[in-house]
């Protein structure tokens, strides 16, 4: 039996502590988030993130990611630039498998994500 998920308000959504984002440059930076599903293979999660302003890198070497922006704003600009994108509340963000590049958040970000690994 396959069994269907929903979810709430994930605005206000509790994702538990914030800490220390490991790929920032900037001093201070957090993050907090939270899975809600997972595929039985491991292969498709989605899930609830938050970040504070400041800038970090990104790396989509081995999964691809689709994300929807609940609040706050950011710039994401590819690695090998031309692709920068500013982004804010009801914007959808697609990261493809291979996609490598910077964000720099400007005010608080909350997202949703789907995250698809290469297998």
């Amino acid at each position: 039996m396959i069994d269907l998920k929903s979810f709430g308000d994930l605005s206000t959504l509790d994702l538990g502590e914030f800490a220390p984002k490991p790929t920032t440059f900037t001093d201070g930076q957090v993050e907090a988030a939270t899975q809600l599903w997972a595929s039985e293979n491991g292969v498709t999660k989605v899930g609830v993130w938050e970040c504070t302003p400041g800038r970090f890198s990104a790396d989509r070497s081995k999964s691809s990611e689709i994300c929807h922006i609940i609040f706050g704003s950011a710039t994401v600009e590819g690695k090998q630039g031309g692709d920068q994108r500013r982004i804010g509340p009801g914007d959808m963000l697609v990261l493809p498998l291979g996609w490598e590049g910077e964000w720099t958040i400007h005010e608080q970000v909350r997202k949703t994500y789907v995250l698809t690994s290469a297998s």
